[in-house]
This record gives structure tokens, sequence and C-alpha cells, in this order.
């Protein structure tokens, strides 16, 4: 998703519920930030569509079937394996267990997954590329069930990893990390970049600006925007019953990126390689829940 503006609220800015106090003396770091004027405002103010526990649960069931995919997948990858092969298994599990694979003919998307190889960044459509040993394999999975969108993606080793792809994928799976611990109400979009940034140029890695973590639940994109650099207090104040992605994508060289004549497939610029982690997180009263829980 490409980043189209940055909204706001700073702890001396109007609370977004209204009540005409400064955001720090109303709701900032109250239990109950999920009040219906909270609902109101946000979605008016942000275009960001607060989830009830209805919408939670749907949103949970729909990850619990994205993860049992991607342990589908993992253990189908080995040196030799034709990356059409990974789609075929995400569709026939995803509509075998009652599932809408999202990605296929999103905006034209002509598969069921996005699968990205060594240098693709993102957006990888399977095709016949083989996979040999020392590659790194991104999959990323979006599902569909009673109209709750689950979304998370993990990188794989092919085999045995070569010291820089041991890097990338320790280093890209530390800054989901870190940044999923920034998530709590009263903090901010910029405190989760912020993290992700920090850490991952620190170890010599660079961010790639172009895509970022979105709103997720009750369509594949949705509004705020989460991008994986920033700085500390900016952008949207958390809430609880935000739901969004953090899918930081991570280089081993530097952040540019093209895209292909495909018009999805992204790529590093300097054919360094690119390792990703997403999951879907929800804020809640005192913290955040994976809806796609994974260990990091």
């Amino acid at each position: 998703m490409k980043i189209m503006n940055k909204s706001k609220v700073g702890r001396n800015d109007p609370c977004p519920c209204g009540s005409g106090l400064k955001y720090k003396k109303c709701c900032l770091g109250k239990d109950d930030g999920q009040t219906e004027e909270n609902r109101t405002a946000y979605a008016r103010k942000y275009n960001v569509r607060l989830k009830d526990e209805k919408a939670v649960e749907g949103i949970r069931i729909a990850g619990r079937l994205v993860l049992e995919t991607l342990d589908l997948v993992e253990a189908a990858i080995r040196p030799g394996l034709v990356t059409e092969v990974i789609n075929t298994l995400v569709h026939e599990h995803t509509v075998k267990n009652g599932g809408i694979p999202a990605p296929l003919n999103y905006r034209g998307f002509p598969k069921s997954v996005c699968v990205s190889v060594n240098e693709v960044i993102c957006h990888g459509i399977p095709g016949e590329r083989e996979l040999r040993e020392g590659d790194i394999l991104n999959v990323d999975i979006t599902t569909i069930i009673d109209g709750y969108f689950a979304d998370a993606n993990k990188t794989f080793f092919v085999g045995s990893p070569g010291p820089g792809a041991r890097k990338i994928v320790n280093v890209a799976r530390e800054c989901l990390r870190l940044g999923r611990e920034k998530v709590r109400p009263g903090n901010t979009i910029g405190d989760i970049g912020f993290a992700i940034q920090q850490y991952a140029e620190g170890q010599g890695c660079s961010v790639v600006r172009e895509f970022v973590g979105h709103g997720v639940g009750f369509e594949f994109h949705e509004s705020p925007q989460v991008p994986h650099f920033g700085r500390k207090g900016e952008g949207l104040t958390l809430v609880p019953g935000m739901v969004f992605t953090i899918e930081p994508m991570i280089n081993l060289g530097e952040r540019y990126l093209r895209v292909l004549d495909d018009d999805w497939t992204a790529v590093t610029r300097d054919g360094s390689l690119s390792a990703q982690f997403e999951q879907t997180i929800l804020v809640t009263d005192d913290g955040y829940e994976s809806l796609t829980p994974y260990d990091l």
C-alpha cells in the first residue's frame, strides 16, 4: 500500500472524541478508548473503523486459517519447488476450509498468494521460478472468512542459508517484534515506525518506504497506514479497537526499489536480499493482541 498522507493527534491536540478537552486530559490512556464517541470521531476524521468484539472474533477465525496455511506451505518448501505449487497449495487449502484468497483478482493480481524470493521485496507473482538451495522465500497470505480479512506473512529459508540470508531474516523478524511491542493505547503510529527504523538501520540494513502496514478486517486495505519508519509521538494516536498490520520490509542493501513490467513485483534496486514478517494486530485496552500470532 502506498503512503498517501499522515494523521497526527498530539497530547495537546483536541481529543478526537469531541469533548473539547485536550487529548492528554481526556481519552489518553483511558481503558474506555473504544467509546461510541471515539468510534464516530475516528471514522469521521481518519476513516478508521474500530472493531467490536464480533468483528475481532471474525478476524481471529480468518487468522487461524492463514496460519494453518502458512504451516502447510512451510512443510512443502524445498530446493526444486516451483512457486506455482505454493499458489496451488494456498488456493486449494483456503477454499477447502471455507475461505476466500483475498489477493486473487484484487486490482488485477492474478494469483491467490504473494510469493517473493530473494531480491523481491513484495507482491511476487507465483509462476515457474524454481527455488534453489540458500534462497529466502516470503509467503504472504490474506484470507477472507464470512466477510472478515486476516493478513500475515513469513520469510522462510530454502535449505541452508548463507550469512547474508540469515542476517536479513533475523533482522526483519526482530523488527516486527519491536514494532509490535509499541502497540498500546496512547502511543502513536510513529512510535511503531521509529522502533523498527532504529533497529534495522542500527544493524546496517534499510527500511522500504514505499510499502507500509495498513488497517485490515472489514476490507483488504483500510486506514490507517502504518509506516515502518518515523518519529516518536507522530502519527495517529492508537486507541482500542484499531486493527492493522505491521509488516516491515527490510533490505540487506539500500532501501530503493523498482517495480517490474508486470506492475506488481517490487525488487531491490541494487539486487540485495529483502525479508519481511507480518501479523495482524489489535489494539486492546492495555496493549495489543496478534490476531495472526506466531513465535518471533
